[in-house]
């Protein structure tokens, strides 16, 4: 089971690993590695959590470190330039 979650211009992909009881996610559209994860008895808003958190360490990370934050596709760019 997977599903999709978009945050500041950014998608994720999620997925459930029931056997180890969490969520984990990966940042799809972009030319960097970005990935993060949520115990399943944290909920949904756990792992929305994670990737909220993902996508703002990403940003902040490019910032810190003067590198242009990936933006391979064109919905992400307005994230890019206004986070």
């Amino acid at each position: 089971m997977s599903s999709t979650l978009e945050y500041k211009g950014y998608r994720a992909n999620i997925e459930i690993d029931f056997e180890a009881q969490e969520f984990y996610g990966e940042l799809v559209g972009i030319n960097d590695f970005v990935i993060f994860e949520s115990e399943i008895s944290n909920g949904v808003a756990g792992i929305v959590k994670e990737f909220h958190s993902a996508v703002d360490d990403y940003l902040k990370f490019c910032n810190d470190t003067s590198k242009a934050p990936s933006c391979s596709t064109a919905e992400n760019e307005k994230a890019c330039y206004y986070s």
